[in-house]
C-alpha cells in the first residue's frame, strides 16, 4: 500500500507540474520542491539527524546524488524530447531494474515478475507513445540522457532495497531527509545560474506545497519504509503505475477525454501490479527467514555472554603434580566413562562451551512445552537435569573449581 501511495503521489505531480512550469522554470521548481520537502520533514522531527553514524550520511548522500543527477538530466533533456517520449524513456526503468539486479546482485526473479515487467512496459507504451506524439523534433542525445536518468532511478531503487535489509541499522526517516537535502542542493546548483524565481500567486504556492509535502516528503518517506517489505523489482513495477494515476487525475480534474489507449494501458498496468504483489507463500517464507535470523542473533549473543563469563584456571599444571580435582555434580558415577569427560575441552575436565550452549537451548525450548518444564523433556544420562541441579545445591563440593564467574 505504501508503494501504491508513492505511485499515486508521484503521478499526481505530473499534471500539476505541467501547469506550473508555464509560470516557473523547471530547474527552479525542482530545487524549491525538494528543499521545501526536506525542511518539512526536518521540522516534524528536528532531532532526526543527531548522532547518526557516518555510514548513514554517506548512504543518504549517494542516494540523493543518484536521484538528483537523474532529475537534472531528465529536466535538461525535456527541451529536446516530446513529453510522451520522455515519460516512456523514464518508464523504461521498469525493465532496467531487473536487468541491473541480475547483473549486480545475481538476483533471480520468478516468471510472474518477468511477466509483470513485460505488462508494465506494454501498458506504459499504450499510455505514452500510442496516446499521441507531439510535433516535436527528437534529439538522440536528449533520449540517451533520459535513458541514463532512468538507469540512475533503477540504481537508486536497488541500492535503497539493499540498504533496507540491514534491519535496525536502516534509519528510513533520516535517510529520506538526507536524500531530499542532497537532491535540493544539486537541482539548486543548476537553477541558480539564471537566478531562482518563486511562485507569484496563492494557487501556485498551493501547487508547490502539494508537490513538496505530498509528492516529495511523504512520497519518499513512504518509499523508504515500503521497500523494507517489497523487493526492488516488484516495487519498480508497482511504482511504474504512475501513468495510470496521471490519467485518472487528468480525467477527473482537467476533464480530458478517455481514449482506448487509456483503457487498454490501464488494464495492462493493473495486471502488472497484481503480478508484482508478493504472494502469501513468499510472505510466509520471508517471515520464516526473519525468525531464523532472530534465533541466530540470540544464539550469537548468548555465545558471547558465555565466552565473557568463562575464566581460565588459576593453577597451572606442572609435570609430576597430582591430577586436578574434577567437579562432580552427580551426573556420572565413573568419571572416566562420563560422556562429558570424553567431550571436555583439551586440558581440563569441564564440558565444552558448545555443549553448554546446546543444553541451555534445550532448557529454553522446554519452557514452551506443556507440563512441568525442563524435567519433562531434558534428561542427562537418564536423570532429570533439574534434579541434578537441586542435588548439587544440597551437597556442595569442597573448594569447587569455578567455571564461570558468579553473578
Amino acid at each position: 500500500m505504501l508503494l501504491l501511495f508513492v505511485s499515486a503521489a508521484w503521478g499526481s505531480a505530473f499534471p500539476l507540474m505541467k501547469d506550473l512550469i508555464h509560470r516557473l522554470a523547471v530547474e527552479d521548481l525542482l530545487a524549491e520542491r525538494y528543499l521545501l520537502a526536506a525542511i518539512t520533514l526536518l521540522l516534524i522531527r528536528p532531532g532526526c539527524l543527531r548522532g547518526l553514524p557516518r555510514k548513514t550520511w554517506i548512504n543518504g548522500a549517494v542516494l540523493g546524488v543518484m536521484f538528483g543527477v537523474g532529475q537534472v538530466g531528465q529536466a535538461v533533456a525535456l527541451h529536446g524530447l516530446p513529453s510522451s517520449l520522455s515519460g516512456f524513456a523514464v518508464g523504461c526503468g521498469v525493465v532496467i531494474t531487473p536487468i541491473m539486479a541480475l547483473i549486480l546482485f545475481k538476483a533471480r526473479m520468478q516468471r510472474r515478475i518477468w511477466a509483470g515487467v513485460v505488462l508494465a512496459l506494454a501498458g506504459m507504451t499504450m499510455f505514452t507513445l500510442l496516446s499521441g506524439m507531439e510535433d516535436h523534433e527528437v534529439s538522440v542525445l536528449a533520449l540517451v540522457v533520459t535513458l541514463a536518468a532512468a538507469a540512475l532511478y533503477s540504481g537508486h531503487t536497488l541500492l535503497l532495497a539493499h540498504l533496507s535489509k540491514h534491519g535496525a541499522e536502516f534509519n528510513a526517516y533520516a535517510l529520506t531527509v538526507i536524500q531530499l537535502f542532497t537532491i535540493g542542493l544539486l537541482t539548486g546548483g543548476v537553477a541558480v545560474r539564471d537566478g531562482i524565481s518563486v511562485p507569484s500567486s496563492g494557487p501556485d504556492w498551493l501547487i508547490l506545497t502539494h508537490l513538496a509535502v505530498v509528492s516529495c516528503a511523504l512520497g519518499f518517506l513512504a518509499r523508504s519504509y515500503g521497500q523494507t517489505h517489497v523487493p526492488a523489482v516488484p516495487s519498480a513495477i508497482l511504482m511504474s503505475s504512475q501513468p495510470l494515476w496521471v490519467a485518472a487525475i487528468s480525467v477527473t480534474w482537467f476533464h480530458e477525454k478517455v481514449g482506448w489507449s487509456m483503457i487498454v494501458g490501464g488494464g495492462l498496468m493493473g495486471a502488472a501490479m497484481l503480478l508484482a504483489l508478493p504472494s502469501r507463500t513468499s510472505a510466509r517464507e520471508k517471515e520464516r527467514m526473519r525468525r531464523k535470523r532472530d534465533r541466530l542473533a540470540v544464539a550469537a549473543r548468548a555465545s558471547r555472554a558465555l565466552a565473557d563469563l568463562r575464566i581460565k584456571r588459576e593453577v597451572s599444571l606442572r609435570a609430576g603434580d597430582a591430577p586436578t580435582a574434577y567437579l562432580d555434580k552427580g551426573a556420572c558415577v565413573h568419571i572416566e566413562s562420563c560422556p562429558w569427560h570424553t567431550r571436555s575441552l583439551k586440558g581440563g575436565g569441564e564440558p565444552s562451551l558448545e555443549r553448554l550452549i546446546e543444553r541451555a537451548t534445550l532448557i529454553v525450548r522446554a519452557r514452551n512445552l506443556p507440563g512441568v518444564g525442563c524435567c519433562q523433556s531434558v534428561t542427562l544420562l537418564g536423570r532429570c537435569l533439574c534434579d541434578l541441579m537441586e542435588a548439587a545445591e544440597q551437597k556442595p563440593a569442597k573448594a569447587p573449581q569455578r567455571w564461570f564467574r558468579s553473578q
